[in-house]
């Protein structure tokens, strides 16, 4: 039996390749975790000024105040958006991930098989050699 693993270079790409998925999943989940708290502070932003508004001394004020609401409303809408491409793109990676680490897991388990295959080969061949050791030993003895 062969001591080196036929597969060890399909092995190596396929753990590249999830370490790449990994770190594409991370990216991914970074970024939907950026964009979620940035959400959040614009809500927060957003319900700050709506308290503030109760406050309005003319006009030129007031409609100043809609307007940063307005803009406030269209820039957390674009925010939502982001964020639902974000989870889409997380779950995505984390799909790619799951199945690069399955094609590595399946190649790793048949690496374990060969190597303790070739284990026992070793120790059966081990044992044989001292088998006949042992067994020219005995006859040499019942001979003398």
């Amino acid at each position: 039996m062969n001591r080196q693993f036929s597969l060890a270079g399909l092995l190596r790409l396929r753990q590249a390749e999830q370490k790449a998925a990994e770190s594409g999943l991370a990216a991914a989940n970074m970024r939907s975790s950026s964009l979620r708290e940035r959400r959040a502070e614009a809500r927060t932003a957003l319900g700050e000024s709506a308290d503030s508004a109760g406050s309005v001394g003319d006009s030129a004020t007031l409609l100043a105040i809609a307007a940063a609401r307005a803009s406030s409303q269209g820039m957390l809408a674009e925010l939502d958006a982001l964020a639902a491409l974000a989870e889409t793109e997380a779950a995505a990676a984390q799909d790619g991930y799951t199945e690069a680490r399955r094609r590595a897991v399946g190649l790793e388990k048949l690496e374990s098989r060969h190597d303790a295959a070739f284990v026992a080969a070793e120790l059966r061949a081990e044992q044989g050699a001292l088998d006949e050791i042992a067994s020219a030993g005995w006859h040499r003895k019942a001979g003398s």
